[in-house]
């Protein structure tokens, strides 16, 4: 090999030393960092130019931790997610996209979605086992909410949260009342019965005449005391009466004052 061969070579060596200790440092770092470190099932990914985050059908039991801060769309649909707690989401400021389909979601905590009022957009809910919930677990949420296809109790509470959040195109007639204050409601669309009653107003009436009764069940304990009082007095003041007409004259003369004046 001549001298000019050995210098040409010496760069080419160079670099392919380097690359290969670049990768070394990265399998060490794979397996010092695995992606096994996200829940069984979740991945990472990038789609439409947006960071993807998909847990989906992963047999999920709750939110799972460790999920990438700059997340713009999460995928939780399909797993068994049954309660979401509050702050469940703090950590995702980027967020834009919650599905939480498919679950069996009958609980939502108030604050659940807080920090995600600024930039999420659409938040699945649909297909869970929402029977009711608070509007305050929606406060401040800007997004398009889909809650259909759940077992709805049609009352003022359901009334309440619908009328807070803007509902996604097209979901509102999967809002049905499996139950309901009103047996008359249940199989219907809680849009078009609502059209018809106002169930808080319904509550509200229902409300003041448990008051009004209240009320008067409690003045009817204070006149019953006042009869009675008056007339447990009246008794005492006549035994008292008759018992100093049993007694000499003047001292009855004297007692008889004494329990005028304080019978008057």
């Amino acid at each position: 090999m001549t001298a000019a061969q050995k210098v040409f070579l010496c760069p080419i060596t160079m670099e392919l030393l380097l690359r290969s200790l670049f990768l070394l440092f990265f399998l060490l770092g794979s397996s010092l960092h695995p992606a096994a470190a996200f829940p069984k099932g979740c991945y990472p990914s990038e789609e439409e130019g947006l960071k993807t985050f998909r847990c989906s059908n992963a047999q999920l039991t709750e939110v799972p931790r460790d999920i990438p801060n700059d997340t713009n769309k999460l995928y939780l649909d399909f797993n068994q997610i049954s309660f979401l707690p509050h702050d469940a989401f703090r950590d995702l400021p980027l967020l834009l996209e919650l599905d939480l389909s498919h679950n069996a979601i009958a609980r939502v905590e108030s604050g659940a979605f807080q920090g995600l009022a600024e930039h999420l957009h659409s938040l699945d809910l649909s297909s869970n086992r929402l029977v009711s919930v608070s509007k305050d677990a929606f406060s401040n949420l800007k997004a398009k909410v889909n809650l259909s296809n759940n077992p709805w109790l049609c009352d003022c509470r359901l009334q309440e949260l619908v009328r807070a959040v803007e509902l996604a195109a097209d979901s509102s007639g999967g809002i049905v009342c499996d139950s309901s204050t009103q047996e008359e409601h249940v199989g219907k669309a809680f849009l078009q019965v609502i059209a018809d009653t106002d169930f808080c107003n319904v509550y509200k009436k229902t409300t003041d005449i448990a008051m009004l009764v209240t009320m008067f069940g409690w003045f009817a304990m204070v006149i019953s005391y006042l009869v009675y009082y008056v007339r447990q007095n009246q008794e005492d003041a006549r035994r008292h009466l008759e018992y100093l007409k049993s007694l000499p004259s003047k001292q009855r003369r004297s007692e008889e004052s004494s329990t005028i004046s304080t019978v008057v």
